[in-house]
């Protein structure tokens, strides 16, 4: 695992295997960003010219390597864009922290393989070093766990030492130790959706919580196929129905003692979705171990909330099964007594996530939490309206969904608010039973979003973030995203449960 270090040393005199500089373009002018003047010295001044000869622009994603002069300790400089800064911006420093976190991933998966890198990147305050802290260790990121350790296959970056951070201002060391929590408990998201649904069944899951639990103080309850079918909780066992491998729902709680607040979070983990009888055509199977991205990012959440030992009381739900065709599964025309007592006549039983979610939401919704924020892979709907890097926001409460918007920018992860027009309610009305699973065809996300609303208790405030567009990435690696899972809503998660803790929300 990549370590992260605070640095007094200069970009010059630091060993490292390279050292890392952020470029940017100011109108027509490449400029070298601050952080890196003694790199700059060594080149007489000439950075900048040099990285033009080369070809670099400046622009956000961009890596230009280049052999250091005698004057630095480092063999390498890595140039790294930072995007476009107004011409006026002579130095480049009107940036955001979103362009240094995406600038020291790039850095991180170009130097895979290096043992130390010196990051030369602009700090100006805590808030930069969480970016770049974050942005290095989600780019060194990489699933290794199933295939062989030889030669050809590079080892993650080894350390990241951030120079100019100030390690003995208490700010910027917990800056530092924040990067470290939330970037490694999204590291431990994306390991779960990485790992093959043969091996990451319910079960598996379930004790992969029980496991952190015991290594971080989380109270842990698991409730099996039986102790769901004593319970009623007819959602999660009729979309588990088909499966050899039954489903769970888990309970994953850390407490604070000066918590005044509590926040519930649950998380969709279907660990492999077939479509059950409602198959899923070809081409559309492949990726969905990651159905369970939800539950991941509420797990990760919860044990990163637990590590930075904030004062709020955040438990997590993670409604878990595996949705298989066979003689047991769920048919379409089935009717399911959910845990609340409603009756849901399944339509489809591709539509399985709001099953296990509404039975998950009334369960949370009983312990009378100030609010619950569930996340899901939920539709492919939102993917359409979105596109791959947006999730959206639904809620009962507008300035909730505006507040958890606002966190979601914040952190660098893109989301926008959606409606719950009311009107759509109507088409899941059922002959047969309290209301169906399915509704009209258009504004599908939103649908699902209402379905969900049926679940949630009186009086509680509500968030659904459907975060099927950017749970995985299936094309190259960009900034900090690797190829395959993300960690998608993780970081808003935190923020949000950061600023619950504060009073703020």
């Amino acid at each position: 695992m990549t370590a992260l270090t605070l640095s007094t040393a200069g970009a010059a005199t630091l060993r490292a295997d390279a050292v890392v500089v952020g470029v940017a373009k100011s109108g027509k002018t490449l400029v070298v960003a601050p952080g890196a003047e003694a790199v700059d010295q060594a080149f007489d001044g000439g950075l900048a010219a040099v990285l033009e000869t080369l070809g670099a622009t400046g622009a956000e994603g961009e890596a230009t390597k280049l052999p250091a002069p005698a004057a630095l300790k480092a063999p390498v400089v890595l140039a790294v864009g930072l995007g476009s800064v107004a011409e006026d911006d002579k130095d480049a420093s009107g940036f955001g922290t979103e362009a240094l976190r995406r600038a020291a991933g790039t850095a991180a998966r170009v130097l895979a393989g290096a043992k130390k890198a010196a990051f030369a990147l602009p700090i100006g305050s805590p808030e930069d070093v969480v970016a770049i802290g974050e942005g290095a260790l989600l780019g060194a990121y990489a699933y290794t766990a199933y295939q062989e350790d030889g030669e050809g296959r590079k080892k993650p970056l080894g350390e990241v030492a951030l120079l100019g951070a100030k390690p003995r201002d208490k700010a910027y060391k917990a800056a530092a130790e924040r990067a470290v929590a939330v970037a490694e408990e999204m590291n431990r998201a994306r390991d779960l959706i990485n790992q093959p649904p043969n091996d990451l069944t319910p079960a598996a899951f379930a004790a992969a919580a029980q496991a952190a639990g015991k290594e971080h103080g989380l109270k842990v309850q698991v409730l099996d196929e039986k102790a769901l079918a004593k319970g009623g909780f007819g959602g999660i066992l009729g979309v588990g129905a088909g499966s050899v491998n039954p489903p769970r729902l888990v309970k994953i709680a850390y407490t604070h003692p000066k918590a005044e607040r509590t926040l519930a979070l649950v998380g969709k983990g279907i660990t492999y979705d077939s479509g059950g009888i409602s198959l899923k055509p070809a081409g559309h199977n492949e990726t969905m171990k990651c159905d369970m991205s939800g539950a991941a990012a509420v797990f990760a959440a919860v044990v990163a909330a637990a590590r930075l030992g904030l004062a709020v009381n955040v438990t997590g739900w993670l409604a878990l099964a595996e949705n298989m065709p066979s003689g047991s599964a769920t048919r379409p025309g089935d009717v399911l007594r959910m845990y609340s007592g409603k009756t849901v006549e399944v339509l489809n039983t591709d539509a399985e996530g709001r099953l296990v979610l509404a039975d998950a939401l009334t369960r949370a919704s009983e312990e009378e939490p100030d609010a619950i924020v569930d996340v899901a892979t939920l539709t492919g709907a939102m993917v359409l309206a979105l596109g791959n890097r947006t999730f959206g926001i639904m809620s009962n409460d507008d300035a909730y969904r505006t507040a958890i918007h606002e966190i979601a920018g914040e952190v660098g992860e893109a989301s926008w608010p959606m409606p719950l027009p009311a009107d759509l309610r109507k088409g899941m009305d059922s002959t047969t039973a309290d209301m169906a699973n399915m509704g009209e065809r258009m504004g599908g996300g939103l649908v699902a979003g209402l379905f969900l609303k049926e679940f949630v208790g009186e009086g509680i405030t509500w968030a659904h973030l459907d975060i099927a567009g950017p749970a995985f990435h299936e094309s190259a690696p960009y900034g900090y995203i690797p190829k395959g899972g993300t960690g998608s809503s993780v970081r808003t998660l935190v923020r949000l449960a950061e600023r619950t803790a504060d009073g703020e929300i």
